[in-house]
């Protein structure tokens, strides 16, 4: 064989090798990426050519997947009761090539790929039968749901409510909604006016307020956050204990004077109070006080017990929320009543409410409660788990008697439900803007024997607009979402 065989007959078999290496790399190394890719029509076609599995709540389906006779398209999602679990399911669309909510987070159940359901495909394949995805069972308490929609009456706002001995997610409602069934259309005209109109919506209904979008200041409800603090570093501090209340306070580094809520008095304006008083007259300058004494290491640090700054799923993805380390003693004052820099999610603030009505342990939230097969042999079933010791038992129990008193005889007394203890704390947050503060209110019931824990939030306070406060606007909510719950 001459040279420039040789030459070519080498250079023939090195581009061979090449392509080989590449298919190889492109079809095993990255199949799974370039399947999971929203760009990859293909896998949308795939999951329309098979069955998709059901969500469901309580025994009843939300959403499945019925038969069409719209060429490559097999099946399209529909969903029951959209607008009131539309921030739970998401959608699933051919027409946006996308996926949101548990439809995505859930998708290797709910499209048939998970390796639990490698027997079931096996059977499909040897049987030739149509391939079905598995189904998804919720934790959600559809009474409870429904009846933070209906407290909620179509105010921007969220409720998230946990049970908080298991951490099982009983309710989690973002207002205003959407109708999923819209957006999963086939129909490209239909589908295209939904998303136009909800994303030229300026009320965001496709937010979910509840565990993301831009977070809210939490305002007195942080105050849970701060007496914990306090507690669990000086045991011998009780709900007796004397503590400075001034009507006024001006903290290191700034000459600006902290106020109670409306400038009012804590107690009877001697300048002195109980702590009980303090908490459940939602006072300020006793907290700021105390807050700048204590240290802002360890109030941060308190925070992140409960959760603040961590990122985590249920599955669905939920955003961090922050408390920054104050940069002054002045922001540190301010952080002390939720008015500074800390932002949070409703999640966030059911989950402190949890952790103290369990005694001081918080357990992990998880939405999902079983997985299945596509003919509902059980997959999978969550166990609870443990996320923190957010705070010692000892300061639990004082935090608990204080928040029954908030409801009892405090700013919480709207809340209050007859023949029940409730515990709760009351929230007003100042936002700078001309609407008005955002109402706040967490709680969990009944005091003695815990069974749901929650956080309301009325953004701007609804309806009542500036005169809105935690006590007036979000606590009579609770209060009517807690009787539906306690009531069944």
């Amino acid at each position: 064989m001459n040279k420039p065989t040789r030459q070519l007959a080498t250079l023939i078999i090195v581009m061979f090798l090449a392509l080989m290496a590449a298919a190889t790399w492109i079809q095993f190394f990255r199949a799974s990426d370039l399947a999971a890719d929203d760009r990859n029509v293909r896998t949308i076609y795939r999951e329309y050519g098979k069955e998709r599995g059901k969500i469901i709540v309580d025994g009843q389906v939300i959403a499945s997947s019925v038969p069409t006779e719209n060429g490559s398209y097999q099946f399209q999602r529909v969903y029951e009761s959209p607008e009131l679990y539309a921030h739970l399911t998401g959608y699933f669309s051919i027409v946006f090539n996308s996926m949101t909510g548990l439809e995505r987070a859930e998708n290797p159940v709910l499209g048939g790929s998970d390796s639990q359901l490698t027997s079931q495909r096996l059977q499909e394949l040897i049987m030739g039968v149509q391939p079905k995805g598995g189904s998804v069972e919720l934790t959600i308490d559809p009474t409870i749901q429904a009846a933070a929609v209906q407290a909620l009456g179509g105010q921007k706002g969220a409720v998230a409510a946990i049970n908080p001995k298991t951490g099982a997610i009983l309710a989690l409602v973002s207002t205003p909604s959407y109708d999923t069934n819209a957006i999963a259309s086939h129909d490209n005209a239909t589908a295209t006016t939904a998303w136009e109109q909800l994303t030229a919506d300026p009320n965001k209904p496709l937010v979910n307020r509840a565990i993301g979008g831009d977070q809210y200041p939490p305002g007195s409800v942080f105050k849970i956050v701060t007496t914990a603090a306090l507690l669990d570093n000086d045991p011998s501090l009780t709900a007796d204990s004397i503590v400075e209340a001034p009507d006024s306070w001006t903290p290191p580094d700034t000459d600006k004077n902290i106020h109670n809520y409306g400038e009012s008095k804590c107690g009877n304006g001697s300048g002195n109070v109980t702590l009980r008083t303090a908490f459940i007259e939602s006072c300020n300058t006793p907290f700021a006080i105390m807050s700048v004494d204590l240290g802002a290491e360890k109030l941060v640090e308190q925070a992140k017990n409960f959760g603040f700054e961590d990122s985590f799923s249920i599955p669905l993805e939920v955003s961090p929320s922050r408390f920054p380390v104050p940069t002054s003693q002045a922001a540190l004052a301010m952080d002390s009543f939720g008015q500074q820099d800390i932002m949070v999610t409703p999640l966030q603030m059911a989950m402190v409410g949890a952790a103290v009505a369990n005694n001081g342990t918080l357990m992990t939230p998880y939405l999902v409660e079983r997985t299945y097969t596509a003919d509902l042999e059980l997959l999978s079933q969550s166990e609870p788990t443990v996320y923190s010791q957010a705070i010692t038992a000892a300061s639990a129990t004082k935090l608990q008697e204080m928040m029954v008193e908030d409801v009892r005889a405090g700013t919480g007394r709207k809340a209050a439900i007859p023949g029940i203890d409730v515990a709760g704390k009351t929230g007003t947050a100042e936002t700078g803007s001309e609407s008005g503060p955002h109402s706040w209110f967490v709680a969990y019931a009944p005091a003695d024997d815990p069974q749901i824990a929650l956080a309301v939030i009325v953004e701007n306070s609804g309806n009542a607009g500036k005169q809105g406060t935690g006590g007036s606007v979000a606590a009579p909510l609770a209060r009517q979402i807690l009787s539906a719950g306690l009531s069944k």
